[in-house]
């Protein structure tokens, strides 16, 4: 296996729209509905197809299939884009970026599928249906009745040609349906292996172009496959019972089917399908409560199989890298989302680490305080790039998320509390003397170069009082620095506040 990180320009000079010319590397596409915004199923797909591209230096195609004109959401279409994109896995073509094989969006290439469905009717491979919705509902409603599956009685089929014409001439409205070959078909998906299906037996012909002129999703996707030149077709198990009909499609216009991979479906840890409708699987809503892009990229692989590794913290240069199709197994991927903390964690320590991600986590967290509490700051110092970048180095493996940041623990960071000395007193009676210590220790040292050697320094100070214990007086350098009894170590808020903060509250405190 090969690994390819660059990123690859698939403008082809000379290249003519919607025509299929030899490509160096393969071809696929994230074809979702704009029926509802991205969640964590739809991420995992697309993901799978990035990987699968980018790692044999091919193009990952967006394309929107809104054929269901009755359900589409406004503003599902932009979001799905701008999800991918903020992900870190953006398309290579799409409505937005344009391609040579355009439009993107189904219901712009209507006329493509008009077509398709005339050469199919010319070839008697496809009939017209003038069956009314109240007879297919009542077809439904009996084989239901019985315990049947419901299914079309192919009643339209026998319909003579000159017959179905004159109906059609009357005005009569009508829809195309694609006549399903009998008898068991085999053939080879790149996860499951081997598969039978006999579509024919299960069911009636199916709808591929609707009266509205509206193809189905059976018709639209083996044309777009075909005129994009979609090499492989990565998409859920649930579409592994249609891929039949699809290659029967295929083979009815003559024209060469891609290799398909049906990957298994994304679950609930305890085996549950995941909700869209409980609004909590939303890429967007992971966004928004500051969740990584890496980190769900990390967690909905790690979900399941096709890595050489499933450890905590890959990049997705390193999916691009691991990622093996032939090693995904058939079992469904269980998602923990209760483990997402922690993955998110751990990524956040990684751009913490990098030089160039951190100076862009500075400036959320500095608009992030600034929203939470601008009109409480005093010192303009805790907005300032050192600053900020100071909290974030000492912070990084003991917060999930820049969000923690703005918490009650660590208010003490942006704003200075108001702690009086009878307050100090109230902990200890030698409050002021450990106050004085700590102001003489920076004055004799002048910086504060480790938490390693602040500890140290505290129990000398600690040592030298009469009647006050060590965690007595960290009590009082706590209360005094912060205004709380709880948070991270008394020499690790020294270090992010800095010397002469220190000083200022501990002077405040005592003047109080």
């Amino acid at each position: 296996m090969f690994c390819v990180l660059r990123k690859v320009c698939w403008r082809r000079a000379g290249a003519r729209r919607g025509v299929c010319t030899r490509q160096p590397g393969p071809r696929v596409r994230f074809a979702p509905s704009p029926t509802g915004f991205l969640h964590l199923g739809g991420l995992r797909t697309a993901l799978y197809n990035y990987l699968f591209a980018k790692q044999r230096g091919g193009a990952f195609i967006l394309r929107l299939e809104d054929t269901d004109q009755s359900r589409l959401v406004p503003g599902a279409a932009d979001d799905i884009e701008d999800m991918l994109e903020w992900a870190g896995i953006p398309p290579d073509e799409s409505c937005k970026r344009g391609g040579d094989y355009g439009p993107y969006v189904q219901s712009e290439r209507l006329q493509l599928y008009s077509q398709a469905a005339s050469a199919l009717l010319q070839t008697g491979h496809a009939y017209y249906c003038f069956c009314s919705n109240q007879r297919l509902d009542l077809l439904k409603r009996e084989a239901q009745r019985s315990g049947q599956v419901p299914r079309y009685d192919n009643r339209c089929r026998e319909l003579p040609s000159e017959q179905a014409q004159q109906k059609k001439a009357q005005g009569a409205p009508c829809a195309v349906r694609f006549k399903l070959d009998s008898g068991a078909e085999v053939f080879q998906d790149l996860v499951f292996g081997w598969t039978r299906h006999d579509p024919a037996a299960a069911e009636g012909d199916p709808v591929i172009l609707k009266a509205d002129g509206f193809p189905t999703y059976h018709l639209a996707s083996v044309v777009d496959d075909h005129s994009m030149c979609i090499s492989h077709v990565l998409r859920g198990s649930e579409w592994l019972i249609s891929t039949v009909k699809h290659l029967q499609l295929f083979r009815a216009l003559r024209w060469t089917p891609p290799a398909y991979a049906h990957l298994p479906l994304l679950l609930n840890r305890d085996g549950t399908k995941l909700s869209k409708r409980q609004g909590d699987i939303f890429v967007r809503r992971f966004l928004e409560q500051g969740v990584l892009p890496e980190t769900l990229l990390d967690i909905v692989t790690h979900a399941g199989s096709g890595f050489s590794s499933n450890r905590i913290g890959r990049t997705l240069d390193e999916l691009v890298c691991e990622f093996n199709i032939s090693t995904i197994t058939t079992h469904s991927a269980l998602l923990d989302l209760d483990k997402l903390d922690e993955f998110n964690r751990v990524h956040l320590q990684h751009r913490i680490e990098a030089e160039e991600k951190c100076s862009v986590l500075q400036d959320e967290l500095r608009r992030q305080v600034l929203h939470t509490h601008g009109s409480q700051i005093s010192d303009q110092t805790v907005l300032e790039p050192h600053y900020i970048q100071r909290v974030l180095q000492l912070r990084k493996g003991h917060i999930c998320s820049l969000r923690e940041l703005l918490n009650h623990t660590h208010t003490y960071l942006w704003i200075r509390p108001r702690v009086t000395r009878q307050q100090l007193q109230e902990v200890s009676s030698e409050a002021g003397d450990i106050a004085a210590a700590v102001m003489q220790l920076v004055a004799l040292s002048g910086s504060f170069q480790s938490t390693e050697h602040l500890n140290a320094e505290l129990k000398l100070i600690a040592s030298r009082l009469k009647h006050t214990k060590y965690s007595g007086a960290m009590r009082v350098l706590r209360l005094a620095l912060s205004a709380q009894q709880q948070g991270p170590s008394v020499a690790e808020m020294m270090l992010s506040l800095g010397e002469q903060e220190v000083c200022v509250r501990l002077q405040k405190a005592l003047e109080h």
